[in-house]
């Protein structure tokens, strides 16, 4: 079977991906536009995934700083600053940072976030009290996740909560689905990590999956 590139390799095609192809797609998604079929249910799953680790943060996040690794367009970001957390919004696609930016402009809490374009593993961003890592290492292979969680959990003193794709049979079967469509319409190649591995490795605290329609997801908690 052929491997998924390195961290580094992947890097590239993930932010043309998201800068270029699904552009239009993403951000109809996590809006609040009329969506249909399948989308719809990806959308509820998002939700319930970004309610959950939601709620493994405090409710009074007053003088906390929080990495939102992979902050997408920003809704888990608008959250946490709206709890009073100093946040930090990285992403590789400067597309995507730029709506969260645009959308966080119209917020009272809109100060309390700082909107990067870059790399969620730079040093340079410092250290803090909780990072969250939601579908933003599903594209890596184990070995790479693996270094990414550690990387960040050394700059974090209070946990780390991330989500990762479960390797399962239903989940195999829908990426052989769509592995048929044509390379255009394809999105980086999702990597199911095994959740017997990530518990070997860290001391896992709370643990939800969320199966809704082609989002498979499962939140972690690693506490520091």
């Amino acid at each position: 079977m052929m491997q998924a590139g390195t961290y580094q390799e992947r890097r590239g095609e993930i932010e043309t991906y998201f800068d270029q192809t699904a552009m239009t797609a993403w951000a109809k998604l996590t809006s609040t536009a009329p969506v249909s079929g399948i989308r719809a249910k990806v959308r509820a799953g998002r939700d319930e995934m970004r309610n959950t680790l939601l709620s493994w943060l405090p409710a009074d996040m007053t003088g906390l700083r929080l990495l939102d690794a992979g902050a997408g367009t920003g809704a888990l970001a608008m959250a946490a600053a709206a709890r009073g957390a100093e946040v930090v919004a990285i992403d590789l696609s400067p597309a995507l940072i730029a709506l969260a930016a645009e959308r966080a402009a119209l917020s009272p809490y809109a100060n309390n976030i700082k909107f990067h374009a870059g790399d969620m593993l730079d040093p340079a961003y410092g250290r803090f009290d909780y990072v969250v890592c939601m579908d933003s290492i599903i594209h890596y292979a184990a070995p790479d996740a693996i270094a990414a969680l550690r990387q960040l959990a050394a700059r974090t003193s209070r946990a780390v909560l991330f989500t990762f794709a479960p390797r399962t049979l239903f989940l195999g079967s829908l990426l052989s689905i769509g592995k048929m469509l044509p390379r255009r319409d394809r999105s980086p190649m999702i990597e199911p990590q095994s959740e017997a591995n990530l518990r070997r490795v860290f001391a896992i605290g709370r643990s939800h999956r969320v199966s809704a329609s082609f989002y498979i997801s499962q939140a972690m908690e690693l506490p520091l």
